[in-house]
């Protein structure tokens, strides 16, 4: 089990980069009117630009920002394992991905060879990452610097892809895979279409850091079950080092 200690579970928590389709520069507003006609096409939706944008654009790395990133790293205590959770938050997100990119720095001075787990995490939160660090022209952690790498090279773990089992055709939310697990989910005040609404309009970054921390938790509970283990993990929550 020494394995997992090199994992490091990661979730992100983003919104749109603007309070209102109308804080865009021309040049983004007319790039998102034509988005829009496609995400309109895909949904049957007939709402404007406007409308679109606070409800989608949340999702589109050209359109939005990091506003809280969440970490786990197991640990095994007597007989049983540990997770040490921390979150990284701010509404400046140059200097949030500052933050991150010193905390993978740290962690891998510990684990060299760590890997990132996560729940769809190789088709949204590390590319959207990266996407967002390039955008900001800041230079993608060593760890990040996957564009030359068949997919096969890609040593991320995705608890998504771990339950396809090779059927890409599947899509299954964390919140489903963890209730036909039988992993209680955290009664909370929030999902995942209230995070916007609640950092532009309430600016309540703690409030979302805790969302995004149930999310880790919750991953790193599937994980283990995946991995064929019944253990429990007992949540510890840190300030400084994973």
């Amino acid at each position: 089990m020494e394995e997992f200690k090199h994992v490091l579970f990661i979730d992100i928590e983003t919104v749109p980069c603007e309070a209102d389709y109308s804080d865009l520069s021309e040049g983004l507003q007319k790039e998102w009117k034509r988005k829009a006609k496609f995400i309109k096409a895909d949904n049957d939706a007939d709402t404007d630009p406007a409308a679109l944008f606070a409800d989608k654009a949340g999702v589109y790395s050209e359109f939005a920002k990091v506003v809280c990133i969440g970490f786990g790293s197991l640990h095994k205590h007597e007989n049983s394992w540990q997770i040490r959770l921390k979150s990284l938050t701010n509404d400046n997100e140059k200097v949030l991905l500052r933050d991150f990119c010193d905390m993978l720095e740290r962690f891998a001075n510990y684990h060299p060879d760590f890997r990132f787990c996560g729940h769809n995490i190789k088709e949204f939160d590390i590319p959207f990452l990266c996407r967002r660090l390039i955008i900001n022209a800041m230079p993608l952690p060593a760890s990040m610097q996957l564009s030359a790498r068949k997919p096969w090279e890609v040593s991320h773990l995705d608890t998504l892809e771990l339950w396809r089992f090779g059927d890409y055709k599947h899509y299954t939310s964390l919140v489903l895979l963890a209730e036909v697990l039988g992993i209680p989910s955290p009664k909370d005040d929030l999902d995942g279409s209230m995070v916007a609404p609640v950092f532009w309009k309430e600016k309540n970054l703690p409030r979302i850091a805790k969302y995004c921390l149930q999310d880790v938790l919750t991953t790193a509970k599937v994980f283990l079950k995946l991995k064929g283990i019944q253990d429990t993990i007992d949540p510890v929550f840190v300030n400084d080092q994973l």
